[in-house]
């Protein structure tokens, strides 16, 4: 089963999504990408991705994990209904879920880090207040692990991120 790498239209982190997608598919696990609608993508940086499915039409059930890429663009699947639906049923069906960077709050949102540990991309010292104010419990570390919740605080530690998310898929195997 593939894995689902949820990007916003427009902002994503460029190196979020494209150094973990790499990590990914050099370990034989197969990368879609989805958005807000088919078509193209843009990186906050410059770069551009293809997506394959738009959130609306997502089955959780087609997927091996769901992933949510950060980026400036990925604060707008905070109040995301097909957002956060997709991240409350793939937590029901104890799906591998990844977020990095500001997308952890997207989780938060979802209710799906009420009592869970969590990092979250903190440079503005007020995201990992809103991941705590939702029932998360923040941990300070590049990459935490709670159970099937897999969370990365930025960019920096995209690869770590990408290496952990191979490790947890392939161990379930």
């Amino acid at each position: 089963m593939p894995v689902l790498f949820i990007i916003a239209q427009d902002s994503y982190q460029d190196w979020e999504y494209e150094t973990p997608k790499q990590i990914l598919e050099e370990a034989d696990i197969k990368v879609i990408t989805a958005s807000k609608k088919i078509g193209l993508a843009r990186g906050s940086l410059g770069g551009h991705a293809q997506v394959a499915v738009s959130l609306d039409k997502v089955n959780v059930a087609e997927y091996q994990a769901i992933v949510f890429i950060g980026g400036p663009g990925a604060r707008k699947y905070q109040q995301d209904p097909s957002a956060l639906r997709i991240a409350q049923q793939a937590n029901v069906q104890k799906k591998l879920i990844g977020a990095i960077c500001i997308a952890p709050t997207i989780l938060a949102h979802a209710g799906i880090l009420k009592g869970k540990n969590a990092t979250v991309w903190d440079e503005d010292q007020e995201q990992h207040l809103l991941i705590e104010k939702l029932g998360a419990n923040y941990i300070n570390k590049p990459v935490v692990i709670d159970n099937n919740i897999i969370t990365a605080d930025g960019p920096q530690v995209a690869k770590e991120f990408g290496e952990v998310l191979v490790h947890y898929l392939q161990k379930k195997k």
